[in-house]
């Protein structure tokens, strides 16, 4: 398994988890934009806990906008950061309103102007809220693909997207971020230092692949 090829990987990775899909709540690309800014350093699960009430409160930019720092941090307080993200989410969704003409932008560099929202963020509203190819890299992906070989362990987070998109099919960029962060999440985690390829192993041999 050791010289094993990215198509395998996510081959056995699809069989493990074949609907693999965002754990995030969200019903449009501005409820998603808004999830993904909260879930720096916070669970997902966490995050909808939150977004539930927040949506239902402040539904659109516009209104988001208008909500008070406080009000937002009151939604928030569960979470971590929640303060500053209070301030993220206001500052983006009157960006929006005032630059966007109250759409979310589709584009990466126009999406990266916004309060809070970095590359991953951007690739996930990309990928995720408007099916545009891109692969989103957060530390479970990064972390696969270093254990994986599919990126050397001193890469940075955008050596990595962009080793990933030369080695993955593009229209597949959407799946494997899946495939790939879910099996960082649930399998080679941060505490489990077991050989990833093993974990590969194990996986080929419950599905009798």
């Amino acid at each position: 398994m050791k010289t094993v090829k990215v198509d395998e990987i996510l081959w056995i990775l699809n069989h493990e988890y074949p609907g693999a899909h965002s754990e995030l709540d969200y019903n449009n690309p501005f409820e998603l934009l808004i999830a993904v800014i909260l879930s720096a350093q916070t669970t997902d699960i966490a995050v909808n806990k939150v977004t539930k009430d927040l949506f239902s409160a402040y539904p659109t930019p516009e209104l988001m906008a208008q909500a008070t720092l406080e009000d937002l941090e009151d939604y928030l307080k569960t979470i971590g950061l929640y303060r500053n993200k209070a301030k993220f989410i206001k500052q983006c969704s009157q960006q929006i309103m005032d630059d966007f003409e109250g759409e979310v932008p589709q584009t990466r560099t126009s999406l990266m102007k916004l309060s809070g929202v970095g590359r991953k963020t951007a690739n996930v509203v990309l990928s995720e809220g408007f099916g545009i190819p891109a692969i989103a890299v957060d530390t479970h992906v990064e972390r696969v693909a270093k254990r994986l070989k599919l990126a050397k362990p001193d890469d940075t987070v955008l050596q990595v997207e962009q080793k990933l998109q030369r080695k993955i099919k593009r229209e597949d960029w959407h799946r494997a971020h899946h495939l790939l962060l879910l099996f960082g999440r649930y399998h080679s985690t941060a505490r489990n230092n077991e050989d990833a390829f093993k974990l590969l192993e194990e996986l080929k041999e419950k599905h009798q692949l």
